[in-house]
């Protein structure tokens, strides 16, 4: 006669502190309103609790002393961090977004998606940067928090916070964001102007007779036909 010795599957105890977050890969927003990069996101959760959801925030963080910059791009970035000699003071990490999602209930692992928002206005930090660098990639780093819902004992819902410690650092390519800019702007951009200064603009091409904005800014740079 044999013997059989019965096992019984446990649920593992105590809340889900040891989250890993990896981004996976990224794209352009297609057919959207305004310019955005979708992230595809992993996230496990290794002692397999059943995790119900996940609201998640994500910080993103440009890591800009994690690259190297040619000479030109230097330059470009004065504005940024000024001189290259003091580059070592000033190229600190600066945010480029804080977005939300919430993940969909998983065991183990699943993956997830992050919209991020663009913008063109070379006002901003982060799009100054991005549209300084002409190749390679953007060094950013995710960095999460938020609340998990998971099943606790006799499958009881219980809530504990992300841990801050959750983060992951990724290597966007810059192509990813001057194709996601160029779906919305194909050949442009875009500047904002104080109301006074596009009225006297506006003014000043319609003095001249300038078929464009794009004529007029050209001669008043003493660039015509550049």
């Amino acid at each position: 006669m044999t013997d059989v010795t019965a096992t019984t599957a446990t649920t593992p105890q105590g809340p889900p502190t040891g989250l890993e977050f990896e981004v996976v890969g990224a794209e352009p927003i297609e057919y959207a309103a305004a310019p955005g990069v979708r992230f595809r996101l992993g996230v496990t959760e290794p002692q397999g609790r059943e995790i119900y959801t996940i609201a998640l925030s994500a910080q993103i963080q440009i890591d800009p002393a994690r690259r190297t910059y040619d000479d030109e791009t230097r330059e470009r970035l004065v504005e940024l961090f000024g001189a290259p000699e003091r580059w070592s003071a000033t190229t600190h990490s600066f945010q480029w977004a804080h977005v939300q999602a919430l993940v969909p209930s998983f065991t183990g692992s699943t993956e997830f998606t992050l919209d991020v928002p663009c913008t063109y206005d070379l006002e901003v930090a982060a799009s100054k940067y991005f549209y300084s660098l002409p190749d390679g990639e953007v060094p950013l780093t995710f960095h999460f928090n938020g609340t998990v819902m998971y099943a606790g004992e006799q499958e009881r819902l219980q809530v504990v916070l992300v841990p801050w410690s959750c983060s992951a650092p990724w290597r966007m390519p810059v192509e990813i964001w001057t194709r996601t800019i160029a779906n919305h702007y194909p050949a442009g951009g875009w500047i904002r102007l104080h109301q006074d200064t596009l009225g006297a603009l506006l003014h000043n091409k319609a003095r001249q007779g300038d078929y464009s904005f794009d004529e007029t800014v050209r001669r008043l740079l003493g660039e015509e036909g550049g």
